[in-house]
């Protein structure tokens, strides 16, 4: 496995994250699946933000506290390939927005995980 790309676990689903700038970024495919059992995250990502226009501006364009996901390189079984990615903060709003009783587990294993981040910096 590239040494920037690490597989995190949430109730048994792999979500793949990448070291960018010092910083995890998520899969956001793998965060939907995860969250919804969606077999196609990309189209339910899709219909999210024509439902969500808020999340919508948020991606296209960022935000004071927010910066637009990217295409980054993380591995996969076929080899790497380019795969939309968020930040910690992107993730964390993209969750708020996806109608599922996982989502709220998920949010706050997320904050507690950025919170001992923060503890010891």
């Amino acid at each position: 496995m590239d040494k920037n790309t690490k597989i995190a676990l949430f109730k048994g689903r792999q979500i793949r994250r990448t070291l960018y700038q010092n910083e995890w970024w998520f899969v956001i495919n793998d965060i939907i699946e995860s969250l919804t059992d969606s077999s196609d995250p990309a189209q339910y990502f899709k219909r999210l933000k024509e439902r969500d226009e808020e999340l919508e501006n948020l991606i296209v364009k960022g935000g004071v506290q927010f910066v637009p996901p990217l295409m980054l390189e993380v591995e996969t079984t076929g080899g790497n390939q380019k795969m939309y990615c968020w930040n910690t903060e992107g993730i964390l709003r993209l969750i708020q927005s996806v109608p599922s009783p996982k989502a709220e587990p998920f949010y706050l294993k997320e904050k507690e995980a950025q919170k001992k981040l923060r503890d010891r910096i």
